[in-house]
């Protein structure tokens, strides 16, 4: 098994919905971030919520079954290419851990020198070329 956990701004979810089908058909177990229903949640309880989250998501990532992180990064807000905070997080930890990294577009200007030096690979959007590195 391929499992390859996908990562992103929340912003992102169809897009990485997309993507996971993609990499379904490739071979790969695509595993996405846990969509919550922020409507029932309280304003008291947001950041508990946030770290369950976000820690349900770091094991998802360093389980041995886990091969790879899969970044999606589209444009928000007018930024090319986002990596927000809790995604670059996942990414660092996926570094740490020896987790191949992939990143569907270009690499975040403000992340670059890291993104690089951690050898993550930029895909230019495409998501067949993360097939590649397992052929």
């Amino acid at each position: 098994m391929k499992n390859i956990v996908l990562c992103g701004s929340m912003t992102f979810i169809d897009k990485m919905k997309d993507v996971s089908v993609v990499l379904s058909e490739m071979g790969f177990v695509p595993i996405l971030p846990e969509e919550g229903d922020w409507s029932e949640i309280k304003d008291d309880d947001v950041n508990e919520y946030k770290r369950k989250v976000s820690r349900g998501h770091f094991d998802k990532i360093a389980d041995s079954t886990t091969q790879a992180i899969f970044v999606v990064n589209e444009s928000k807000n007018g930024i090319n290419n986002y990596i927000g905070a809790n995604t670059f997080a996942e990414i660092a930890l996926a570094f740490y851990i020896g987790k191949e990294i992939y990143i569907l577009n270009g690499m975040y200007e403000p992340y670059k020198d890291e993104l690089s030096a951690w050898g993550c690979r930029a895909l230019d959007g495409n998501v067949q070329a993360a097939a590649k590195a397992y052929e």
